[in-house]
């Protein structure tokens, strides 16, 4: 297996990586439109325009979300299907080196490994190839380009909506490195787990120390939630904050006559598209950091399982020479 997370991304499918980037660039190219739109629509209906130009907008509207959902729709399917070929190639993997040990002397730990890879660690790495490109590609471009759609209509009140999402840079990184260490440490007790049930050993010891494991794991995913939980409370209290802010300042331009309340509009769906597409760039790099735990862990167990491999091949070719 590649030593890197994006090397095995590229071993699974580069060119479809390349195509479902592609689709992205569009998706977020045309992510500015419809607010563009809404704010001609208010505009026109708060100073008196036909209502004929209102509805041609309207329908301009529906055609442009029509397009931006099947778009989606297309982006969201074809990343579902590349992350389930490389799930598929996981578990293959880890099939064959079953079978490749299982020529070999038992070994309960090996063995409790694969089943854990098979069953519950193959899933999440391999879903992870098929957004590992194409999400922080795509929600950087809606962040760019909305921003700077809010930055040419008012640069105050964009600089006022940004301020609010400048202390998530910090704490995110350190809560998630938390969660990474708990991570990795219920993939290790859910190895041994599994190997526990491979040897079958029915023993009052034995049944003592998984019921152990299972408290473990149980106090791991506690951990996890009230960590997880924490970081998006403080990240919907920021975008809370970055309304507030919105409202106060816009509120002041349009009774001061400074901005049309068209505009003002606009930055409150803004803010709803910017905060979507932060929210899904921080999943994706919280995902980022827990998949590679994961894949580094997959990685190691298939090293040494090879490496466990070609020992037993020299011994026997040894064995082999000895007799001849």
């Amino acid at each position: 297996m590649p030593k890197s997370l994006f090397g095995f991304v590229f071993l699974v499918g580069r060119h479809h990586q390349i195509a479902i980037a592609a689709l992205s660039i569009v998706l977020f190219l045309a992510g500015t439109a419809p607010l563009e739109v809404q704010r001609r629509i208010i505009n026109a209906a708060t100073d008196g325009g036909a209502y004929q130009t209102i509805l041609f907008l309207v329908l301009a509207y529906l055609g442009l979300v029509l397009l931006e959902g099947l778009t989606k729709l297309m982006l969201n399917i074809y990343r579902g299907w590349i992350g389930e070929i490389a799930v598929r190639w996981l578990r293959k993997s880890a099939l064959a080196a079953s079978e490749r040990s299982g020529e070999a002397p038992f070994d309960a730990l090996a063995e409790g490994v694969q089943l854990s890879i098979i069953i519950a660690e193959a899933e999440p790495v391999g879903g992870f190839v098929g957004t590992s490109i194409s999400e922080p590609l795509l929600q950087a471009g809606i962040l760019v380009a909305v921003g700077g759609y809010m930055i040419f209509l008012q640069p105050l009140m964009a600089l006022a909506a940004a301020v609010v999402f400048l202390p998530q840079i910090g704490f995110v990184p350190l809560m998630q490195a938390a969660i990474n260490r708990r991570v990795e440490t219920k993939i290790t007790v859910m190895r041994h787990v599994s190997q526990s049930m491979v040897q079958h050993v029915a023993t009052n010891d034995a049944l003592d120390a998984q019921g152990d494991r299972i408290e473990r794991l149980f106090a791991l995913n506690m951990s996890v939630f009230r960590i997880k939980f924490t970081m998006n409370f403080m990240m919907n209290l920021m975008t809370q904050l970055g309304y507030a802010g919105i409202f106060a300042l816009g509120g002041y331009y349009v009774v001061t006559g400074k901005t049309e309340i068209g505009t003002v509009v606009a930055f409150i769906s803004g803010l709803s598209k910017i905060r979507d597409p932060w929210g899904e760039l921080i999943d994706w790099y919280r995902d980022l950091k827990v998949t590679q735990v994961k894949y580094a862990m997959i990685r190691d167990a298939s090293d040494a399982a090879r490496l466990q491999e070609d020992e037993m091949v020299e011994d026997t070719a040894a064995a082999d020479a000895m007799e001849a």
